[in-house]
């Protein structure tokens, strides 16, 4: 999966505060999220990462 930083990403799990969507704030080996909902911030390993996200979010989707 080609992530960038600041990419906004669709988790399959909803985080308890009720969103599904995270920031992008660290790429390499691990990535680093901040939840779009509550700024909340979670940093794990890449593969473990990529298998829980569902989809990217467009610039236009976003808005």
């Amino acid at each position: 999966m080609d992530l960038k930083l600041h990419d906004i990403v669709e988790m399959k799990k909803e985080h308890p505060c009720g969103s599904r969507r995270w920031e992008v704030l660290r790429v390499g080996m691990d990535l680093k999220l901040r939840c779009c909902g509550c700024g909340h911030e979670v940093m794990a390993p890449r593969r473990k990462l990529e298998k829980s996200i569902k989809r990217m979010i467009t610039e236009e989707e976003s808005i």
